[in-house]
């Protein structure tokens, strides 16, 4: 009484001290109470995480073969969990089968089948893993989140990815604000080449709040990309960079802005081309920025964004010589035809841009020639 009193208050030290003394008072008595007095010393030595010790106290008890079954095959649960820890899974398994067959059904808990399936997985045994998983899955009420989390890691070490979307689809209404479950399924899917769910499920994981990292948000927007949808790819980077959540990069400036492209919102594009020139370190984006204001026939802007791309540099000889061609254009068109001719003599250089200057250079002759007349 004295020992199960120190056990209720957590006085495990104390408690081993009166069962080691009744221990040494039982030696010559019957086995039944030696194997009490060593079951409660292992339950002791457990609490204390004396583990090794455990596990000689729990064999001595078993060994004596005196307890009730129900008590001894107990036991040989409690062995084959300390089998376990100990990584004597081989061991571990032997008992564990041993005390499957010796318990009745009604008595054995899901929590076994959750046992068993961890110690097939190292060996490993993959598709043991998931048949005992299942079954702890079927009996449970509400099965712990760590059992499919097994389960899917066999899946995956299989390479049976049709089974971990059934598992991740199963696991999301349970777990709905678990973002993890939503991207693996969105990354099973396009691995099956499945490219409209794989959109599906990331799109609603974005509406639902879930994706706060930059590799989400890329991560989506390439998913619309890749299905032809730039608006929304376009949208979903925009809020990334205006929500602070994908760095403001020139590349990732120049993505939403190809993205607003493809999607016909010029003036969203170039916002993002605009930004992207501003730490871009040479003129490209300055100079595809150009290309569109010159569409729209925007010449004061267009002639500031190509100066900026000639003023960086770092641009092929090609794109260098359309870049002062549209610069004489952008001047002509302002009425400005001594900075017109200037940039079509330089553009003149480039041999890919020189029959076109030429061209434009006759173009302006005629122009001031109709003027003066």
């Amino acid at each position: 009484n004295d020992m199960y009193e120190a056990v209720g208050e957590e006085m495990y030290a104390e408690a081993r001290e009166e069962i080691l003394w009744m221990m040494e008072r039982a030696r010559e008595r019957d086995r039944y109470l030696r194997a009490i007095l060593h079951q409660a010393l292992a339950q002791i030595q457990w609490a204390l995480e004396d583990y090794d010790a455990s596990l000689k106290s729990f064999e001595e008890a078993v060994g004596l073969d005196a307890l009730p079954d129900q008590t001894h095959f107990s036991l040989m649960y409690q062995i084959s969990q300390l089998y376990y820890m100990k990584q004597r899974y081989r061991d571990a398994l032997d008992r564990l089968e041993l005390w499957f067959c010796k318990s009745p059904p009604e008595q054995i808990k899901p929590e076994a089948y959750v046992l068993k399936a961890s110690i097939y997985s190292q060996f490993p045994d993959w598709p043991e893993v998931v048949k005992a998983v299942d079954i702890a899955i079927g009996m449970a009420e509400q099965p712990m989140e760590s059992w499919y989390l097994l389960k899917l890691a066999a899946h995956y070490e299989m390479n049976d990815y049709p089974a971990a979307g059934r598992t991740l689809e199963t696991m999301i209404p349970l777990w709905p604000n678990k973002k993890q479950y939503w991207t693996q399924l969105s990354n099973v899917h396009f691995k099956l080449e499945e490219d409209d769910q794989a959109l599906s499920v990331m799109a609603l994981a974005y509406r639902n709040g879930l994706l706060d990292t930059q590799a989400d948000i890329l991560y989506l927007a390439n998913l619309y990309a890749f299905r032809e949808v730039p608006l929304k790819a376009a949208q979903v980077l925009q809020g990334g960079l205006d929500g602070n959540i994908v760095e403001p990069s020139e590349k990732h400036w120049t993505m939403a802005g190809d993205s607003w492209y493809a999607a016909e919102e010029l003036e969203e594009a170039l916002a993002a081309y605009e930004n992207a020139g501003k730490v871009a370190l040479d003129g490209d984006i300055d100079l595809r920025r150009g290309y569109i204001l010159i569409d729209l026939e925007r010449w004061d802007e267009a002639r500031t964004a190509l100066r900026a791309a000639v003023d960086k540099g770092g641009i092929s000889e090609r794109k260098m010589g359309d870049a002062y061609l549209m610069i004489g254009m952008s001047e002509f068109n302002l009425g400005n035809f001594d900075q017109a001719s200037t940039a079509w003599g330089r553009a003149s250089r480039y041999p890919r841009a020189k029959a076109a200057a030429e061209q434009w250079m006759n173009h302006l002759r005629e122009e001031r020639a109709r003027r003066a007349s």
